[in-house]
């Protein structure tokens, strides 16, 4: 079996336009996975293998690919910065040892950077910093590492500095070793000499190697001691220090660089292989009760003598069929092994299994603890199923997707394509979590719902190209909701006598509005046997059907909390359908009483922008009913953040566009619920209302 001390999983995340897959491309060229490297701007690289990628120049689905270095195999995923493709990240995220967090050296630590550092941190995922992009105008190295530890609250502990900066940018000092790596103008990436550190850097060497070797012998006691007392540690025992702290999370070693002019990608190479963890340094994953989703106390080893335990964490379907990306925790998998879905109790026989590089792929027979493959034509494995060994059941901590905040209606241009479209968004489904689709009971509309206008734009994209399905599209819908404010106490008799036995049920009940993202809430404080406990589910389900439809314009509630305090049944005519429908009505009769009120998402939105048009930009958040929180000058334009409703925020871009001369950029993601001002709120009633009558 491979020695799994040689492996890494790793990701590369990071804001849009920061020089990932760029970053991607030149690791498989320097490891010799590809001869000629493809840019991005000529829409060639390898791992945007999508049309769509190829034409926008952006990563829409994360790819994963395996490369070798210095005897380690090193399985990299290539993840997507855009906002409305975090899910992509996050499910990454969630089955690797490690990730590189690349920054862009002029824009620094960018909105879309933090949301996948938080990802990150959440995940527990040991990282090194890649600062790219030095030979750009306005790049500063040391500008970034202070927003690093401002913006993230993060350690980053330099290990390599930038020698000359913008069209000077040469190479980089590798502060632990005190070496000069210098390229020439060929632009290849092994063209470099190693030499000494330049004159005027080394007193800046020095003091950077002072503060890497205080930091890193924190980690050994001994170490330190004998450190105070005048003692330098060996290479050695400062890359195990290093080793240790990473893993840990307590710093982030950071290096620098461009990796378009294939300056300082080597240098990130060799610390993957020396300060990220193998499968088997991490902390194994924890394994759930499949009924509550609680802890069982029990973990995933990493080890290939364990049971069999793998994750799906990703489902594409291309031309060959349907493929299932897996992360193996444990155990070994060959061709023709039986496995159990645990999320579905049914087992499946492994058929094909393949490495994937990109959209290449090489048939593998056997796989162990560590790997990351994809198996082919698995059936109804979804996005977070657990795989294991049928005599050894066990479920793996589940994933936990973002609710879709945008929705288009669709229908097929001509009506022959119904079913083709059907089928294709059932595929499309089962690839994408946080894409979701219902049919509206009232039209029949096909309602197709995302995180933002990009991704849906994407979806009807791959929809026509992909799978042939012309679609017409409908005006962006935004997902209201709606709470109460006030509270009421209420009671509701449910009778029907219509010849034999008749249905009872009388519920005394007060509804309050519940804390902020509490959901709904039911309790029973009946004492005294008034309303038989056997029927307080009923109740509960009763009230909890209705939440779907709000009073004012029937869209879903939010944080509402019910008390049942008090009833009365019939010894023969109550049964626990009768108090349901005795829920249910008293649902429509008490909750237009409790001041219902419309809620409409809210938007963190940060926008870029130059200097100049700093007041046009803030003029016109303010129009769109935002809120302005903060704003931040950089070396190129200011950053301002603010809460904006997400309704104002359709074709947004165009405006900022025209604004600032075509050089503003912005990004937003869901924040939260909030109130909508009384006008919003009636013109939005009265369009869904009129909307229904003419259905």
């Amino acid at each position: 079996m491979a020695d799994l001390s040689h492996y890494r999983n790793i990701g590369i995340f990071a804001h849009v336009d920061a020089g990932k897959t760029t970053t991607t491309e030149r690791i498989l060229k320097l490891t010799g996975k590809i001869h000629k490297t493809g840019e991005v701007h000529d829409g060639e690289s390898t791992t945007d293998f999508m049309e769509q990628e190829a034409e926008r120049g952006i990563t829409i689905q994360s790819a994963a690919t395996t490369c070798f270095w210095k005897d380690h195999r090193m399985n990299i995923i290539d993840t997507p910065g855009h906002v409305d493709f975090t899910v992509e990240v996050y499910r990454s995220l969630k089955v690797l040892d490690g990730g590189i967090g690349v920054f862009c050296g002029s824009g620094g630590v960018e909105p879309q950077s933090e949301t996948n550092w938080r990802y990150a941190n959440e995940s527990e995922v040991s990282r090194i910093i890649f600062v790219n992009k030095l030979d750009r105008m306005g790049a500063d190295f040391y500008r970034v590492v202070g927003q690093v530890k401002k913006v993230l609250g993060a350690n980053p502990l330099v290990m390599t500095l930038p020698i000359g900066i913008e069209d000077d940018f040469k190479g980089v000092v590798d502060v632990l070793e005190k070496k000069a790596y210098i390229w020439d103008d060929s632009g290849l990436p092994e063209n470099y000499e190693v030499t000494d550190v330049p004159a005027d850097m080394v007193d800046k060497v020095n003091e950077y190697h002072e503060m890497l070797v205080e930091t890193a012998v924190e980690q050994d006691d001994d170490l330190m001691m004998a450190y105070m007392d005048g003692e330098e540690p060996s290479i050695e025992d400062l890359k195990r220090c290093i080793r240790e702290g990473t893993r840990k999370l307590d710093f982030f070693p950071t290096f620098c660089g461009s990796a378009f002019k294939n300056k300082g990608v080597q240098n990130v190479l060799d610390a993957v292989v020396d300060y990220l963890p193998s499968p088997t340094e991490v902390d194994p994953q924890d394994l759930t009760d499949p009924e509550t989703g609680e802890p069982t106390g029990d973990k995933a080893i990493v080890s290939a003598d364990e049971p069999l335990r793998a994750l799906a964490f990703k489902i594409m379907d291309d031309r060959f069929g349907a493929l299932t990306f897996v992360r193996i925790y444990s155990g070994k998998l060959k061709k023709g092994d039986t496995i159990l879905n645990s999320a579905t109790g049914k087992t499946e026989r492994i058929g094909r299994m393949v490495e994937m590089h990109a959209n290449d792929r090489t048939e593998l027979s056997s796989a162990q603890a560590g790997d990351i493959i994809a198996i082919v034509g698995m059936k109804n494995v979804q996005t977070g199923h657990t795989l294991c060994d049928p005599n050894h059941e066990c479920t793996l901590e589940p994933m936990i997707f973002p609710d879709p905040v945008i929705s288009i209606a669709v229908e097929p241009k001509d009506k022959g394509s119904t079913e083709k479209m059907g089928i294709a968004i059932g595929k499309m489904v089962a690839e994408d979590p946080s894409f979701q689709v219902e049919t509206d009971e009232d039209s029949g509309e096909t309602i197709l719902k995302g995180m933002g206008e990009l991704h849906l734009d994407i979806k009807v994209d791959i929809l026509k190209r992909t799978y042939g399905v012309e679609l017409n599209v409908g005006k962006p819908q935004v997902a209201y909701r709606e709470t109460i404010t006030m509270p009421v106490e209420d009671s509701y008799t449910h009778k029907k006598q219509s010849g034999g036995s008749g249905q009872f049920g009388k519920i005394d009940y007060r509804i309050k509005p519940g804390e902020v993202n509490s959901g709904f809430k039911f309790e029973s404080t009946v004492v005294g046997g008034n309303v038989p406990k056997e029927f307080f589910p009923a109740i509960e389900k009763g009230f909890k059907s209705m939440m779907q439809e709000g009073p004012l314009a029937g869209f879903p509630m939010l944080d509402v909390e019910i008390e049942l305090f008090d009833g009365s049944y019939h010894a023969v005519d109550s049964s626990a359908i009768a108090f349901e429908i005795a829920a249910k009505g008293a649902y429509r009769q008490s909750m237009p009483k409790a001041g219902p009120q419309l809620l409409e998402p809210i938007m963190k939105v940060d926008v870029f922008t130059p200097e100049d048009h700093v007041g046009d930009v803030i003029g016109d958040l303010n129009r769109r009913r935002g809120m302005i929180k903060d704003q931040e000058a950089g070396a190129t334009g200011v950053r301002i953040k603010a809460d904006v409703p997400l309704a104002e925020m359709f074709g947004y871009i165009g405006h900022l566009r025209t604004m600032t001369s075509g050089r503003g950029q912005f990004s937003m993601e869901f924040s939260h619920y909030a109130a909508c001002p009384q006008n919003v709120a009636e013109q939005v009633i009265e369009e869904t209302k009129a909307k229904r009558a003419e259905k």
